[in-house]
């Protein structure tokens, strides 16, 4: 999908006319108030955030998730949960379902779940209980609470696979009541016939289940498990949703009009990178969200690979009038983050020229506007004009000492891709993260980009979204760029 480009930015030899801007003490970016105290992306101190369940109950959404201690210990993954009414405030609640008592516990590792209130007002937990040594590998498991804090598990209730399916694979439930059918329904996670499927099981009491066969099989073409899935009903939709466990690692979505199907592929039926995965949908009754996570990096180095677990990341989703949906920022921390800091350019290439709050790029090779750290988190804003085909122009974090970003999000006019590359050498190779994005029907950009320990996210005219792990765009300065475009950057501004 993406062709290796012949532009390599050595900043000894595309760097021109950069001068500083003003005496060398002066502020680039500056708050009147200590700002910065948003918590967009949320992990906690005990453990990074792994697959997340978000159950909306009584004006809370409650996003149970799998707590990756990363302690060495044989047992791994409880079950703990953050509780938010309005995804920019959090109470953490710590671990509230434990891993088996002994290496020899089927549920020696918890695996994703979900959780649901049953109609006397009891919840109920459905997880995966994993141990590597044991056969069946895999196992579905029940606990009940009155307060979701205090859990008590049901062993009785525990199912495996049958002969159809895999039980190496047979995980993530997703449990739901269906009132037309006086049924609950729980989807399933497995393989069958070298291919993953999503199965179907149907109970009345949420204790003895009754397999239904294959609901949804692979759609992709690579025989793929297609994990942590959510079916929902939003707005007269029926929306599907999965990630694929290779070889993308990004999460997709499907539409029906039907609870049953047939479930059809919209036309952009991925929204954001491989750095958000896991996503679960929930709806609050009035907005849908997508909730997941960002991974760490190996040895939590910037130019490294993406590891299991990280930050908890939420996008709410947009219906369109065909049904479609798109991501877009949450309006409510939108609104919570208004505070606009002073932002003044603090290194400039001299081809650039400054007019309040926009800046008009040149188009000679490697070009850059520059401005000092934030502290805490930050939303960056700006509208993006001037642009033709072929362009390539971004954001970068972590200037080296030739003032060229080490951390890049690249729009790419040429391959029709929004790209993240961890490297100042962009271009020689390939992205590390990219989302597609059809340029020609887009006369200007519009973003929202979000960053809060370690990670950043940037939205693009309210329709795809590329998320990733830069540890350090935190404490570093940031720039606007272009390669060979005359670009505009307008009504530029950051906010905490």
């Amino acid at each position: 999908m993406h062709k290796k480009g012949s532009i390599i930015l050595a900043a000894s030899v595309l760097l021109l006319g950069i001068c500083g801007v003003g005496c060398s003490n002066q502020s680039g970016s500056s708050s009147e108030s200590e700002g910065g105290t948003a918590v967009i992306f949320p992990r906690a101190d005990f453990a990074l955030v792994g697959d997340t369940m978000p159950f909306f109950d009584e004006g809370k959404m409650n996003i149970f998730y799998l707590a990756d201690q990363r302690d060495g210990r044989t047992g791994y993954h409880p079950f703990a949960l953050y509780t938010t009414e309005d995804y920019t405030t959090y109470e953490d609640m710590g671990i509230v379902i434990p891993y088996g008592e002994n290496g020899q516990a089927q549920d020696n590792a918890l695996g994703t779940g979900c959780v649901i209130k049953d109609q006397n007002g009891l919840y109920h937990a459905f997880f995966t209980g994993h141990n590597d040594y044991r056969q069946p590998m895999e196992a579905i498991m029940h606990a009940t609470s009155t307060d979701m804090l205090n859990w008590k598990k049901i062993p009785e209730d525990t199912f495996i696979a049958n002969e159809n399916y895999s039980t190496s694979d047979f995980r993530d439930p997703y449990v739901f009541f269906v009132p037309e059918e006086n049924q609950y329904w729980m989807l399933v996670v497995t393989r069958t016939k070298e291919t993953g499927v999503i199965v179907k099981y149907v109970s009345k009491d949420l204790s003895k289940w009754e397999d239904k066969g294959i609901f949804f099989s692979d759609d992709l073409g690579y025989g793929t498990n297609m994990e942590c899935p959510t079916l929902l009903q939003y707005k007269g939709k029926w929306y599907l949703s999965f990630s694929d466990q290779w070889p993308d690692r990004v999460v997709h979505y499907r539409i029906s009009e039907s609870i049953n199907g047939p479930f059809r592929i919209p036309e952009n039926e991925t929204f954001d990178s491989n750095g958000f995965y896991a996503g679960r949908m929930e709806t609050d009754g009035e907005n849908l969200y997508m909730v997941g996570w960002n991974g760490t990096k190996i040895d939590h180095d910037d130019e490294n690979e993406y590891d299991w677990a990280g930050n908890m990341v939420v996008h709410q989703m947009r219906q369109r009038e065909d049904g479609t949906l798109v991501p877009v920022p949450n309006e409510k921390l939108v609104a919570n983050m208004k505070h606009k800091l002073n932002l003044k350019p603090v290194v400039m290439t001299d081809s650039v020229k400054s007019s309040g709050s926009g800046y008009q790029f040149g188009g000679e090779e490697y070009e850059l506007v520059q401005f000092e750290a934030f502290e805490g988190s930050g939303r960056i804003e700006a509208e993006i004009t001037g642009y033709k085909e072929g362009d390539k122009f971004g954001i970068a974090f972590a200037p080296d000492i030739d003032n060229v970003g080490t951390l890049n999000l690249l729009f790419n006019l040429e391959e029709n891709t929004i790209e993240f590359y961890n490297t100042d050498r962009l271009m020689d190779g390939y992205p590390q993260s990219a989302v597609n994005f059809d340029f020609k029907n887009a006369d200007s950009l519009k973003i929202n980009v979000f960053t809060d320990g370690g990670v950043v996210c940037m939205y693009v005219n309210d329709e795809v979204v590329l998320t990733a792990r830069m540890y350090r765009s935190s404490g570093t300065n940031w720039q606007l760029f272009s390669v060979n475009s005359a670009v505009k950057f307008e009504n530029v501004g950051i906010y905490d």
